[in-house]
């Protein structure tokens, strides 16, 4: 209706996902980065959740299409309540056999077909969108399935993709194992009310379009109005353009957008948006005892409903002290966690600082592990440093700054126990 009249190519805020529109904010980047690193890593299990809109089936789009070609790829897109055999599922996702074959067959089928993928030197990796809806034991299920390993390499990959509600479940006590193998956990929240004009501004010069024809307050009523959810700022972008159209406005501005707004709540239906977090706030309001885990590191899921803050004594015999290699952003921050590490059976071997990732790093061979204290101001350097340790035959665990910060001033007494919880999927048993 609009395109000619603003000479677009096409409608440039469709509600459906489309990675040729896909805007890097510097939230979705990390989320890729984290993807990326976790399909290149062979992570068991990658978790990406955030609210409805956000972007989260876009950002997997894209990662679809810019897949290497040495990865089989399974996608499960439309998992509820009522989900019924998940080796079917499975088995559907990859265009395998499934019909008359009881669970015993279909397993059987699945592990015989990943067996002659890894024999072609091929990547098998299953992507379940929605996931927020599968039952706590279809996931409990979906660990067993993973656990058919060659050597030390993965076999399998799962990437789960989903709402808020999959990290809620994932929290449960009883999915600490399940949790124990999530190796990149990332929360997209809501564009800030720069990424919002920036966003408008891309998916218009994508189309072909002047990136100023909306006016910067009406990208800041969007912003209000919308929340920063990519879905809603569409909704509302592509209605202005349609009233911008029938008044044969060159520009929209920030009148045309409240008469938008005003329109769609006296139907009823537009819903009314939260305010957006700025980049250094936490997922959900910090509880008076413990701060919530933020958005901007990769944490293992269930951390905080970790059950034990002490390994028994004779457990802690029968382990060996975990090597690591600290990295962080200040020598402050770094002292502070060596000394929690040191609590619960860690020995610092090698400390970098975040910024002096360019300078050199620590020989790997001396370590079980690489922990990156960080938040989400240090993508760019995320990045670099990722890109030099793939070689590296240790695992990498993430721990927020934030947390480290609020710790350091007495804010996050639980923080021991998360280090604890982190490290004992990985600790080595002495022999």
């Amino acid at each position: 209706m609009y395109e000619a009249f603003y000479n677009l190519r096409e409608k440039p805020f469709s509600l459906l996902p489309d990675p040729d529109f896909l805007y890097l904010s510097r939230k979705h980047r990390m989320a890729l980065t984290m993807l990326e690193y976790g399909l290149a890593n062979q992570a068991g299990f990658t978790v990406i959740s955030g609210g409805i809109g956000t972007g989260k089936t876009t950002l997997i789009r894209h990662l679809l299409n810019n897949m290497e070609q040495d990865v089989t790829v399974g996608l499960i897109s439309n998992t509820h309540r009522s989900f019924g055999e998940l080796l079917q599922w499975v088995l559907l996702a990859f265009n395998l056999e499934h019909r008359g074959k009881d669970k015993v067959e279909m397993y059987q089928t699945f592990v015989d077909f990943m067996i002659n993928e890894y024999a072609n030197r091929r990547r098998t990796v299953l992507i379940v969108d929605e996931a927020q809806n599968m039952a706590p034991e279809t996931l409990e299920e979906l660990r067993m399935l993973s656990n058919v390993n060659a050597d030390k390499d993965q076999v399998l990959q799962v990437i789960l993709v989903g709402q808020q509600e999959l990290r809620d479940t994932l929290r449960r006590p009883d999915l600490v194992q399940f949790a124990q193998r999530i190796s990149v956990d990332y929360h997209l929240t809501p564009l800030e009310a720069n990424d919002t004009a920036e966003y408008i501004r891309h998916r218009i010069e994508v189309v072909g379009g002047d990136r100023d024809l909306f006016e910067p307050a009406a990208c800041e009523a969007v912003h209000r109005h919308s929340g920063g959810v990519p879905r809603l700022i569409n909704l509302l972008c592509d209605t202005a353009l349609v009233y911008g159209f029938a008044e044969q406005r060159e520009r929209i501005d920030a009148g045309l957008v409240e008469d938008v707004v005003r329109d769609k709540q006296q139907g009823g239906i537009f819903p009314a948006a939260e305010p957006a977090p700025s980049s250094m706030a936490p997922v959900t309001p910090a509880p008076e005892t413990e701060p919530s885990p933020p958005a901007g590191a990769p944490e293992p899921a269930a951390a905080e409903s970790s059950p034990a803050t002490a390994a028994p004594a004779g457990e802690a015999a029968d382990k060996k002290k975990l090597r690591v290699i600290l990295a962080s952003e200040s020598p402050e921050l770094g002292r502070h966690l060596q000394s929690l590490l040191g609590t619960v059976g860690a020995e610092v071997v090698s400390t970098l600082l975040i910024q002096d990732v360019d300078t050199g790093l620590p020989n790997p061979d001396t370590a079980d592990v690489l922990l990156l204290d960080l938040d989400d101001s240090h993508a760019p350097l995320l990045d670099r440093l990722l890109e030099r340790v793939t070689g590296w035959d240790i695992p990498i665990l993430f721990n927020d700054a934030r947390l480290t910060r609020a710790s350091l001033r007495g804010e996050a007494a639980d923080l021991s126990r998360r280090l604890q919880h982190k490290l004992d999927g990985i600790r080595p048993v002495a022999s």
